[in-house]
């Protein structure tokens, strides 16, 4: 289901799950530009709305000391740049009410961080861009709760809401994936995606580092489609183990078609 308008959104009468996709970050132009060509063309081949990722800026780490970006205004522009270039919409991560409009000014998404999902001045915020709000959902919270959150950006004026998944705390230090919160969350007349890259995180690790479990992200992915997901949400990189962050959860980017094409049989046998 894709219930809102997206400008440079592509193969929405193809029947595919849609795609957020790219690097946890913006680590600088030549790579985001050459992820972003490998994802495009992929998904134009098999016909699978896209909507490029990159955080312009990693608000929350573990350590003081952990990459946080290349300079918000500079790695804005990256995301404007692929837009442009490959017709494609942007997505990225606000945190605090102020940068709603400044992010709104570059990319077509803006996503709220799962931490933040109840911060009420932040969904306003992201809801008077009138950019499609995508929230994903907090660990710590049930499937059902969402309902409020969407609650606060329709009341905003903004009924252009994507809902995502991404697991719910289990123990210190993993997380658990619970598919029955893929439908209540339909429920609300939203779309719904799985995020495939962060359920499978391992945090609060003692080194400082967050690890995580990529060889799931094509199980995570399967189940989703099988459920009945609107989207999935994965993030890819050349060199996964080289990335500046998140490395340990990032889906090698020669792996990506081959998942995909298993992604699309699935789901024209549920469909």
């Amino acid at each position: 289901m894709i219930n809102f308008s997206l400008d440079k959104l592509k193969h929405t009468d193809s029947g595919n799950f849609f795609l957020m996709a790219g690097p946890c970050a913006i680590e600088g132009e030549d790579i985001a530009m050459r992820i972003a060509e490998r994802i495009v063309t992929l998904t134009d081949k098999l016909e699978i709305p896209l909507v490029f990722k990159g955080s312009y800026r990693k608000a929350n780490r573990s350590k003081g000391g952990s990459f946080t970006g290349i300079g918000d205004e500079k790695a804005l522009k990256i995301l404007e740049k692929i837009g442009n270039t490959f017709n494609v919409p942007t997505v990225t991560d606000i945190h605090e009410s102020g940068e709603a409009a400044m992010a709104a000014a570059y990319v077509d998404v803006l996503q709220i961080p799962a931490f933040l999902c109840r911060q009420t001045d932040l969904l306003i915020a992201a809801a008077k861009t009138n950019k499609v709000v995508n929230v994903k959902k907090g660990q710590f919270l049930s499937a059902g709760s969402m309902k409020f959150a969407v609650e606060k950006i329709v009341e905003s004026g903004n009924n252009r809401v994507i809902l995502t998944d991404r697991g719910n705390t289990f123990g210190y230090q993993d997380l658990i994936v619970d598919y029955r919160g893929l439908p209540e969350m339909q429920s609300f007349g939203v779309p719904v995606v799985m995020d495939c890259t962060h359920s499978l995180q391992q945090p609060n690790q003692s080194s400082g580092v967050t690890g995580g479990k990529p060889e799931l992200i094509e199980t995570i992915a399967k189940a989703a489609i099988a459920v009945g997901a609107d989207g999935l949400f994965i993030e890819t990189h050349p060199d996964p183990a080289n990335a500046k962050s998140d490395g340990a959860n990032m889906l090698q980017l020669d792996l990506l078609e081959d998942l995909l094409v298993k992604l699309i049989r699935i789901r024209k046998a549920v469909i």
